[in-house]
């Protein structure tokens, strides 16, 4: 479909420095990976708050060395560059962070639909809308940068997407019918996000763990966490002040589930 809005660097500028957070936004029409462009620029010294958005991407990528489909003009592919002063290790859990952030996004239009699949998806009605990538730089113990990458599926029709990914793929146009404006959804998104982050930075994920909980609905659920050949069935007991998984196995032992897909099970 066409684009709804005039999505240039000036636009989108405009737009976003309502947020006080948001340093700097760079504006592409197209860019392999608007990760790589973000940790090109942190590298060369960009500040905290700085965004690359792009219109689309040709090497869009996602976790486990995924592909993300990234057609032009009616969805957002936007990075962020953090730079919180926290241990290396906790950085898994911007990951986690940013899925809270777009599920009170998503619900802005399609409530009660939204779910969160650990550790990096946003799901409407339990197909995937939202990916999200982070990648750090650090050395010697110590963080230097994270690149929070997202990829929501905006305006995307079903025919927008790749034959195969149709039966597990979404948008928040073919779940509610309606068409929506990027540079206010954009704004939106980071209002969320530095929402969400502020809380992070203080009480880490702790502080956005029930909520977290509560888009994931996965407390007491039968899972299998696949990864790579091998898969591990058991139920779920909570999840970790880390963000890690707290599992039962089907042999009693429990297990954290630190890497992998998780998938809920039937009873």
């Amino acid at each position: 479909m066409a684009n709804l809005t005039d999505f240039t660097q000036e636009t989108l500028s405009a737009h976003l420095k309502r947020n006080p957070f948001i340093a700097e936004a760079h504006y592409f029409e197209t860019v392999g990976s608007t990760n790589t462009i973000a940790c090109q620029l942190a590298l060369a010294g960009a500040r905290e708050g700085e965004v690359v958005v792009a219109g689309a991407q040709t090497t869009g990528r996602g976790r486990l060395d995924r592909t993300w489909q990234s057609p032009p003009g009616i969805n957002l592919y936007t990075s962020l560059i953090l730079r919180p002063r926290i241990e290396p290790a906790m950085a898994p859990q911007i990951t986690l962070m940013a899925g809270v952030a777009v599920a009170d996004l998503f619900s802005l239009f399609c409530p009660g639909a939204v779910s969160i699949k650990w550790p990096n998806d946003v799901l409407l009605r339990g197909k995937k809308a939202c990916g999200i990538l982070t990648e750090m730089k650090a050395a010697a113990g110590s963080l230097d940068f994270i690149i929070l990458g997202m990829g929501l599926n905006i305006n995307m029709n079903r025919e927008d997407f790749d034959p195969t990914l149709r039966d597990a793929a979404t948008s928040l146009n073919i779940e509610t019918g309606a068409d929506y404006d990027r540079l206010d959804m954009i704004s939106k998104l980071f209002d969320f996000i530095v929402k969400w982050y502020k809380v992070f930075l203080i009480a880490g994920f702790p502080g956005l763990r029930e909520t977290w909980l509560r888009y994931a609905d996965i407390l007491g659920k039968r899972i299998k966490v696949v990864y790579k050949d091998e898969f591990q069935t058991g139920i779920v007991t909570g999840i970790d002040d880390d963000g890690t998984i707290l599992m039962q196995r089907e042999d009693g032992v429990g297990e954290r589930v630190i890497a992998g897909d998780v998938h809920l099970l039937g009873r």
